[in-house]
C-alpha cells in the first residue's frame, strides 16, 4: 500500500477594484503555477503547516479561512517508491508580512480568477479555486474565526487539595499549550478571553504572550460562574459574536456545551452539516486541549457559522 505523504497550503485572496483575486506561486524547479503548500513537519497540524508554508514560500503572513477541498495525487516518495500525497487547503487572507521571497519561489501572482483557472498548471488545483468562487458567490467567502478551547490536562483534582481554581496544568497540558497557541497563530486570533480559572488561563495563555495580546478572564466562564449565573458564559458569547474579531474563548467541560448548541443553531441556511457538527461537539464533550474552530460570517445576530473544524493539539 502507498504511504501518505500530507501536506497544507492556502489560497490568499483578496479584492481589487471589485475583482476576486488570488496568488499563485511559480517554482523554477518544475516551472509550473500552484498555490502557495508544502509537507507538514512532524507532529504538526495541517493548519499550522499551511499558515507556515504560505509564509516560508511567498513572505506574506496569512490568516485562514474556511477549509477548501483535499488535494490527493500519486507521487514518489524521498526512498523513490509510490506513495499518495494528500494535501490540505484553506481559503486566507494577508494580515502581514514584507512579501520578501524566502523558499522555492521565484514569483508569487496575484490574478483574478479567470486568469488563475487558465494559469493553474494542474487539473487538481482547479478544485480548491472553483470551492473558493462558490463561497464568494454565495457571500461567505468573508469569515472571521471565533475558536472554542477546551483548557488543557491538568493536575488531578485527587491530587490538588487546595482552591480548585488554582489548580495548575500538568506536563502534557503544558505541552498542549505550545500546540493550542500554533493553532491559534494559524487562524490569526487577535482576541483572546478565559475563564479566570489557572488550568484555563494557562492554556491560552502561551499564545496571549507571543502575540502581545491582553488576556481576558472572566469568572462567568470558569465551572464555579457558571454553576452560579449559567447565562454570563452565554453573554460573553455574544459579546465575541457582536465584535467580529478573530476571537479564542476557553472554557471547561460543564460550561461548553451550551455555547456550542447555541453556535450550532448560527449555522448558515446551507450549511445544516455545520450545526450538525456543533450539536455533537456538544453532546460527546471536547477534549482536553481541544480547539474547535468556527468559521464566521458577519457579526452580531447576522452572525452565522459556514464552517467548523476539530483540532486536537
Amino acid at each position: 500500500m502507498a504511504s501518505i505523504v500530507p501536506a497544507a497550503g492556502t489560497l490568499p485572496w483578496r479584492h481589487r477594484d471589485g475583482r476576486l483575486e488570488v496568488a499563485l506561486v511559480h517554482r523554477p524547479k518544475y516551472d509550473d503555477w500552484s498555490w502557495a503548500k508544502g509537507k507538514l513537519d512532524p507532529g504538526e497540524h495541517p493548519c499550522v503547516a499551511a499558515a507556515r508554508e504560505t509564509f516560508e514560500e511567498t513572505g506574506l503572513v496569512v490568516r485562514l479561512g474556511t477549509p477548501l477541498p483535499l488535494s490527493e495525487y500519486p507521487i514518489l516518495d524521498a526512498t523513490g517508491a509510490p506513495a499518495t500525497k494528500v494535501v490540505h487547503y484553506w481559503a486566507s487572507v494577508v494580515i502581514g508580512g514584507s512579501g520578501k521571497l524566502l523558499h522555492e519561489i521565484d514569483e508569487v501572482a496575484w490574478v483574478d480568477v479567470r486568469t488563475a483557472n487558465v494559469r493553474l498548471d494542474y487539473a487538481r488545483d482547479r478544485e480548491q479555486l472553483l470551492a473558493l468562487v462558490r463561497a464568494e458567490r454565495a457571500g461567505e467567502l468573508d469569515t472571521w474565526p471565533l475558536a472554542l478551547v477546551r483548557h488543557a490536562k491538568a493536575t488531578p483534582r485527587s491530587k490538588w487539595k487546595r482552591d480548585d481554581r488554582l489548580r495548575p496544568l500538568d506536563a502534557v497540558g503544558r505541552a498542549q499549550s505550545t500546540g493550542v497557541a500554533a493553532v491559534l497563530g494559524a487562524y490569526g486570533v487577535t482576541r483572546v478571553v478565559s475563564s479566570s480559572s489557572v488550568r484555563c488561563s494557562a492554556t491560552v495563555e502561551p499564545y496571549a504572550v507571543s502575540k502581545g495580546l491582553k488576556l481576558r478572564t472572566r469568572d462567568g466562564l470558569s465551572e464555579e460562574g457558571f454553576a452560579v449565573s449559567p447565562d454570563d458564559a452565554a453573554s460573553e458569547l455574544a459579546r465575541l459574536l457582536a465584535r467580529g474579531e478573530p476571537a479564542a474563548l476557553c472554557s471547561h467541560g460543564p460550561v461548553l456545551p451550551g455555547l456550542l448548541e447555541t453556535l450550532g443553531h448560527r449555522a448558515g441556511p446551507d450549511h445544516t452539516e455545520v450545526g450538525t457538527r456543533l450539536h455533537e461537539a456538544a453532546r460527546s464533550a471536547m477534549r482536553k486541549g481541544e480547539v474547535l474552530v468556527c468559521h464566521v460570517h458577519g457579526t452580531g445576530e447576522h452572525a452565522r457559522i459556514v464552517g467548523v473544524e476539530r483540532i486536537d493539539t
